[in-house]
């Protein structure tokens, strides 16, 4: 199922304290600059819409949130709704989000790494465009602090099986362990837009969470 169009978007808020653009960091950057408490710190893949961002930060004020989103329109969108309810503990970062991972996350810093729904990129041709990847696995391993989590949830069995065989690869990663679904509560107490979508269309929702060891 493809992204559904965004509303229009027209806001004079100030976004400096919640948009950042990769390309634009300086070469040196500093994680650390970020925010203005040392709380454990979990970085989602692929934020879209911002759902699981702006809930999960809500909800959980003793940690800090960093999304990542390719397309500028999302990313900005994502932005402005954590601005608009002043979420002071999460962030939003646009463009590649591999790279931000490689370059400017340090080893053994994250509490939890979260990859909903990606991309599958269907044809044989296209499988090296997916996110998840030896190279980005390599450093999903690097940045986790032992005992950090990696969640990953998608829609498309194919691609739940040949990531999971991929993950099987790094010894480190301990799992999967299997997520039970949660019942929701209100019509958007899901934890992503395609969750939502997959899950009121009666489709499944393949779910696994690992845990990075303690050496």
């Amino acid at each position: 199922m493809g992204r559904r169009a965004l509303p229009p978007q027209k806001t004079t808020a100030d976004l400096s304290e919640h948009y950042y653009e990769i390309k634009a960091l300086p070469e040196k950057w500093d994680i650390q600059t970020l925010f203005s408490s040392e709380n454990p710190l979990e970085i989602e893949l692929g934020s879209g819409k911002g759902l699981f961002l702006n809930r999960t930060a809500a909800e959980n004020p003793a940690r800090n949130f960093i999304g990542l989103e390719i397309r500028k329109k999302y990313a900005m969108y994502s932005a402005i709704r954590l601005e608009r309810v002043g979420i002071a503990n999460a962030v939003m970062f646009q463009g590649d989000g591999l790279l931000f991972c490689n370059k400017y996350i340090p080893t053994a810093t994250v509490h939890a790494v979260h990859v909903y729904f990606p991309d599958p990129w269907w044809k044989q041709k296209h499988h090296k465009r997916r996110v998840l990847n030896v190279g980005f696995m390599g450093d999903v391993v690097r940045i986790l602090q032992p005992g950090g989590k990696l969640h990953f949830w998608t829609d498309v069995r194919a691609y739940f099986d040949s990531t999971l065989e991929l993950i099987s690869q790094f010894d480190e990663l301990i799992g999967p362990h299997d997520v039970q679904e949660q019942q929701a509560e209100f019509d958007m107490d899901y934890r992503t837009h395609f969750e939502r979508r997959t899950r009121k269309h009666n489709e499944t929702v393949y779910r696994s969470e690992f845990e990075r060891a303690n050496t």
